[in-house]
């Protein structure tokens, strides 16, 4: 029997993600084989050596994503693993979104070398945070910190706050638990005050279009309500053509046959926000992303993210 293969990053998260993955597989299909595949990206080894490209925060696209693409499309694997909020708002020719799993606790954490939560940081602590978004909130919640920007797999991220490089680290919690790395968390931090990246929490799971029966095999993996969600969230993204590198957030959740979402855009010294909350239909959900994208362009969006509005 030929064995599905399962692309994945070569990161302890990824394989994590992956191993997931094969486990659901397995449950759903008793005797399928399944083989993982890892693949080492040029994001993976900057990100170990926590060196990107001084352009790759903000220029270099899909950084993690390309190469695995590249070898979904190109035969060498049936499936993709990813963590939703890192994929890019479009999927390349040929590809598309076969499943999404449940998904986990989207919130960010707060984690401190002695444990400290939020309220007893001191004045001036620096905060390791990888992207605008949390930059852009910890400056609009507490404006005495110093949010700096930090690269590099959450391994690399723990050894710089370990040596003392940082006082605090931004990071999402899901990763954390998958790594088995709960009891690290110093402080989960409120949906109120720091709204996480668009799909955060989900895993999910990229596929060639024409590939039916990798379709079918997967589908059982498939939670409508997380794939409802991450579909409204990434409608949004692609409709204010942000990506994971913008300081955009949002978080629909499903309740019952609808959806409820919030999301907010800011500007990078985080002196302003736009915030909106919407609720539609679970089974129109990018036609809600759409209409979330169209509600904070119109109170000037573009102008926070694309125009320099920080005043």
């Amino acid at each position: 029997m030929t064995p599905l293969r399962i692309g994945t990053r070569g990161s302890a998260l990824a394989l994590a993600q992956a191993k997931q993955v094969e486990t659901a597989l397995k449950a759903a299909h008793p005797g399928l084989e399944v083989q993982t595949v890892p693949i080492t990206t040029s994001g993976d080894r900057f990100s170990a050596a926590g060196k990107p490209p001084a352009a790759a925060a903000d220029k270099v696209k899909g950084l993690f994503i390309k190469e695995l693409e590249e070898a979904l499309t190109g035969g060498a694997v049936d499936l993709a693993v990813h963590s939703a909020k890192d994929m890019e708002s479009r999927f390349p020719a040929g590809l598309t979104l076969g499943a999404v799993l449940k998904r986990a606790d989207p919130r960010d954490v707060l984690i401190t070398g002695d444990g400290s939560g939020w309220e007893k940081l001191p004045a001036g602590a620096l905060l390791g945070a990888s992207s605008l978004r949390r930059q852009a909130q910890i400056r609009r919640r507490r404006r005495e910190l110093q949010p700096v920007p930090i690269r590099g797999n959450v391994e690399t991220r723990l050894a710089k706050l370990e040596r003392g490089e940082v006082a605090g680290l931004i990071l999402a919690g899901c990763g954390l638990v998958r790594l088995g790395l709960a009891d690290r968390v110093a402080e989960w931090l409120p949906l109120e005050q720091f709204l996480p990246a668009p799909a955060q929490g989900a895993i999910a799971l990229e596929i060639r279009s024409d590939d039916p029966k990798t379709a079918e095999k997967i589908a059982p993996l498939n939670d409508p309500d997380s794939w409802a969600e991450v579909a409204a969230e990434r409608a949004m993204l692609a409709a204010l053509g942000g990506s994971c590198r913008v300081p955009i957030a949002g978080l629909a959740r499903a309740q019952g046959e609808n959806l409820q979402f919030v999301a907010a855009v800011f500007s990078s010294n985080g002196m302003r926000e736009i915030r909106e909350s919407l609720s539609g239909a679970k089974k129109q959900p990018e036609l809600l992303g759409r209409t979330m994208a169209s509600r904070l362009r119109a109170a000037g969006a573009d102008r926070l993210l694309f125009g320099g509005g920080n005043a």
